[in-house]
């Protein structure tokens, strides 16, 4: 497997994430540890979860994953997120995270809750370090000084090794950076954000500041929330629901049988060899569909296949301002 360096850190990673979303949820707990056995023998070694996938319990399965030991925890690039506390999976009520009272500082990015959530998810992760501490979303009510005098701190005490962001714009990506360079600060190492044929704007600003800047990009959703997974066999509902999603997916599934592929697979290898982008980010529900998404990113498309691609899903015409001033 070719490894890749997270940016311009000395960090390498595979060319692909394994996203824990699905796990203690859709996913129980002995089918996401034979999920996270395989990525770890096939050396997919960026795991990526979040405190606040499913209430925590993610991050709490990862970590008796851990616990099982043979090197687990030592190869793994562990990366999880801050910014929302974990909510009580399935309540309806917006300030009720775990059962208890949330007051207005259990979210964010301040310095105490980045501080507060970077303890809890090192317990629930099982671990004293996490590789990559990426910012989940942006907080405009926090300034970068503080988040960065809080990330600071973490790093020195060793608790965290680098620091990402998460859904974050072009503009905010120079924010950042320009303020953690002004303190001397090794700034944002990567950026996760969602990419794929139907999603595309990335690649107006955030693909290239993430460039300027020396981050990894590491994509997430590279099927759309499943759009780009194909119709449904032998389900006719479930067909008629793909094709409502408009022409371009059916023009998609007729290419991928011509190509003889299935449409998933299509879409992770166009977004694994895409400019710019370090490693996508995959959520497998079940073990068939890890071994699927690895063996589609070490297949390459043709380039009449890419420009036919391009013809279904127009990208935004290139990076900005050139697609859009001049």
């Amino acid at each position: 497997m070719t490894l890749r360096k997270l940016g311009s850190t000395g960090l390498s990673i595979g060319p692909l994430g394994l996203g824990s979303v699905n796990f203690s949820w859709l996913t129980d707990e002995p089918h996401s540890f034979a999920i996270l056995d395989a990525a770890f023998e096939r050396g997919v070694n960026l795991l990526d979860t979040s405190d606040n996938y499913n209430a925590g319990q993610s991050e709490a399965l990862i970590g008796r994953w851990f616990a099982q030991g043979n090197g687990r925890r030592e190869k793994t690039v562990l990366a999880t997120k801050v910014y929302s506390a974990p909510m009580e999976w399935g309540s309806p009520d917006p300030v009720k995270r775990s059962g208890s009272w949330v007051g207005p500082n259990q979210k964010g990015l301040s310095a105490k809750h980045i501080r507060e959530a970077c303890e809890a998810s090192l317990k629930r992760l099982n671990t004293d370090y996490i590789d990559l501490y990426q910012m989940h979303h942006v907080d405009r009510g926090t300034r970068w000084e503080e988040i960065w005098q809080a990330m600071e701190v973490l790093v020195a005490q060793g608790k965290v090794l680098y620091v990402g962001s998460s859904n974050f714009a072009g503009w905010h990506i120079a924010q950042a950076n320009e303020s953690a360079r002004r303190r001397d600060f090794l700034g944002l190492a990567s950026e996760q954000s969602v990419y794929n044929l139907m999603k595309r704007t990335v690649e107006l600003e955030v693909l290239p500041a993430c460039a300027a800047y020396g981050m990894a990009f590491l994509p997430y959703s590279p099927l759309a929330a499943g759009a780009l997974g194909g119709a449904p066999k032998g389900n006719d509902k479930g067909r008629r629901a793909y094709v409502q999603k408009g022409e371009a997916v059916v023009a998609f599934e007729a290419l991928c049988e011509t190509l003889g592929r299935a449409p998933a697979d299509v879409a992770l290898a166009w977004l694994a060899h895409r400019p710019g982008v370090t490693a996508p980010i995959v959520g497998p529900r079940t073990l068939e569909q890890f071994e699927a998404n690895l063996a589609a990113v070490e297949q390459p498309l043709e380039p009449d296949t890419l420009a036919e691609l391009d013809r279904i899903f127009p990208g935004p015409g290139g990076p900005a301002p050139e697609a859009y001033a001049w």
